[in-house]
This record gives C-alpha cells, structure tokens and sequence, in this order.
C-alpha cells in the first residue's frame, strides 16, 4: 500500500524514459534520444520523457542548443522545439 501512495506523489510515470547521458562533444549520439522522443515515439502514441545526466544536461544551455548539429538528424533546436510542442518532460 505505501508504494502506491509513493507513486500517486511523484506523479504519471512515462511508458518509456530515455536516458540522455552524452553531451555535445558528440552531437549525433547528444540528439538521439530527443529524436527517438518526437519522431519516434510520441508519433506511436507512447507516453514518453527524457532524463538528462552527466555531460546531456550541458544540452540545456541555449549557446549549446543553437551549436549542436548531428549527422543525419535534426539540429538540437529543432528537436528540443519540437519536444516542447509535444509536451516531453524532461528530466535533470
């Protein structure tokens, strides 16, 4: 009974958490998880949030979010813009 009323505290918990741990010295494996968030599974209806630890939550930083520009994704603006549109919650 006590987890129950622990889990009614925190909150909804999301059908999937991506944990975001890279940084922008890499920025493709940096935007990934905010890419699989917003064209992956938001778009198939799954509740989904992104947890930022370590060097991911330098990617906050508006200097760093208009300079990460990854290989075969969209900019880091795009997708955070995009994440907020769609209400993905993060996590720091």
């Amino acid at each position: 009974m006590r987890l129950r009323h622990q889990l009614s505290i925190i909150g909804a918990v999301p059908g999937l958490l991506i944990v975001a741990s890279t940084g922008p010295t890499d920025p493709t494996r940096a935007s990934i998880p905010f890419h699989i968030a917003v064209n992956g599974a938001r778009p198939a209806g799954v509740e989904v949030a992104v947890a930022l630890a370590g060097d991911a939550t330098e990617l906050l930083k508006p200097d760093i979010i208009a300079n990460v520009y990854g290989q075969g994704v969209p900019p880091l603006r795009d997708l955070l813009d995009k994440c907020l549109e769609q209400n993905v919650p993060f996590y720091v």
